[in-house]
C-alpha cells in the first residue's frame, strides 16, 4: 500500500486505488504519525531478510480468506480518524492538549 504524494489517494494493490482521502485523517495521530499511516507500515508484506533466500519466511498480515478485509480496515481506520478529529475540534478551549 502507498499514499499519493498529495495524500488523497492510497494505492492498495495494482488494480485497486482508494480515492478522496479527507486531509482530516492525517490530524488524527498515533504518537508521531496517524493511524492510517501506522496501518500502512503494518500492512506490508515482508520478506524475512536472513531466512528469505533459504526458507522463504514471509510475513503477509492480508487475510486470503477475506478479501475485502484491508479495504473495510483502512474505511474504519478513515471513519475512526475524521470522527475523533470532529469531536476533540469541538471540545471548549479548556480541554484541548
Amino acid at each position: 500500500m502507498r499514499l499519493s504524494k498529495d495524500k488523497t489517494q492510497l494505492k492498495v494493490n495494482e488494480s485497486l486505488t482508494l480515492a478522496k482521502v479527507p486531509p482530516e485523517v492525517f490530524n488524527y495521530r498515533l504518537g508521531n504519525r496517524s493511524a492510517l499511516d501506522w496501518v500502512i507500515d503494518q500492512y506490508q508484506i515482508k520478506k524475512h531478510r536472513v531466512a528469505a533466500a533459504t526458507s522463504g519466511i514471509t510475513s503477509d498480515p492480508n487475510n486470503p480468506d477475506d478479501e475485502e478485509y484491508i479495504v473495510r480496515l483502512v474505511g474504519q481506520i478513515i471513519r475512526v480518524s475524521v470522527e475523533t478529529v470532529k469531536i476533540v475540534d469541538s471540545l471548549p478551549a479548556e480541554y484541548s492538549i
